[in-house]
């Protein structure tokens, strides 16, 4: 029995990427369907994130094709937000669930390997990239150390994967009962276990529209992938207090020997220094601290991760 198929795609503000991927996605869908690999009913699901532009205007006209249907946010809560509600709507109606970008720089042609991978029996498949010799040394450089430093924090995620993978119904209804208000999706799905393997693909260039990811919000991404996942940074402000304080004692024993045998030294400098650094120090220890208590704070509120203003496929079937 052929399984039903959903694409999820979070949208922000694509309204020229979205006629383009949906071109290609329409292509794909049919070509998967005459080739009996997914069901004729199998959809692409775009979810509009709270855009500013004509994102919805575009999903809807998408919505009177027969395999287009949309999600509507009721205001932006962000891509992994995005995502997720996406998931969790489609998989009322499908038995596969693939999420990927707007921004067709994820292959569609490794949706074929997931299938693939599908019926030899995974319930994850996840896209991997081949390479990143199309990124700028800073982008690979940093992307590199930062998926080394997940992984030294005890972070189980699978190297050069963003959010391009197939799940099955059953690891999406397991994902369902991670509670987490703060999401960070590639660090929660390793967690549901299952069987998984991964499909290997070239990443394109964005054809239309401006990134959605710049700087800032990459930062801010990795930033939230650490303290959502690990408790590694707490631990090492803790060696690092005990680390200050063995050198101290070291200093005091030193100290005292200098000053028994009449040997004063003046010590503006070290003072000085050494009030800088342990200052800076507190701070530090305070702010990474003080990360980890807001996130118990946004979690004890237990708020929803987002708010559904419209489905079409409820108002198709």
């Amino acid at each position: 029995m052929l399984e039903k198929l959903y694409i999820v795609i979070p949208c922000y503000n694509e309204e020229e990427m979205l006629p383009i991927t949906a071109k290609a996605l329409l292509e794909k869908m049919q070509t998967l369907v005459d080739e009996g690999k997914v069901h004729p009913d199998s959809k692409v699901m775009f979810v509009d994130d709270g855009s500013k532009d004509k994102t919805w205007e575009i999903i809807t006209k998408l919505h009177s094709i027969p395999f287009f249907t949309g999600v509507k946010l009721s205001r932006n809560k962000g891509h992994q937000n995005a995502l997720l509600a996406g998931m969790m709507t489609a998989i009322q109606y499908a038995d596969l669930i693939i999420s990927m970008d707007a921004d067709l720089q994820d292959d569609i042609g490794a949706i074929d390997g997931f299938l693939e991978k599908r019926a030899e029996g995974c319930e994850i498949v996840y896209g991997v990239r081949s390479s990143r010799e199309k990124d700028t040394k800073f982008k690979r450089g940093t992307a590199q150390g930062y998926y080394k430093m997940l992984s030294r924090m005890g972070v189980e995620i699978t190297y050069n994967h963003a959010d391009y993978r197939l799940m099955s119904k059953r690891a999406v209804e397991a994902l369902a009962e991670f509670k987490e208000v703060n999401l960070f999706l590639r660090g929660l799905v390793p967690m549901v276990g299952f069987k998984t393997d991964i499909v290997t693909y070239v990443r394109n260039e964005r054809q239309a529209g401006e990134s959605k990811y710049p700087l800032k919000k990459m930062i801010g991404f990795a930033i939230e992938g650490i303290t959502s996942m690990s408790i590694k940074p707490i631990r090492f402000i803790t060696f690092i207090g005990f680390l200050i304080f063995f050198v101290s004692i070291v200093l005091l024993v030193k100290f005292l020997i200098t000053w028994a045998i009449g040997n004063t030294v003046p010590g503006w400098s070290t003072i000085v220094i050494s009030i800088w650094a342990i200052g800076g120090l507190q701070l530090l220890s305070i702010g990474v601290i003080g990360e980890y208590i807001g996130k118990i704070y946004l979690e004890t509120k237990a708020r929803p991760k987002y708010i559904i203003e419209t489905d079409l496929e409820e108002k198709g079937d």
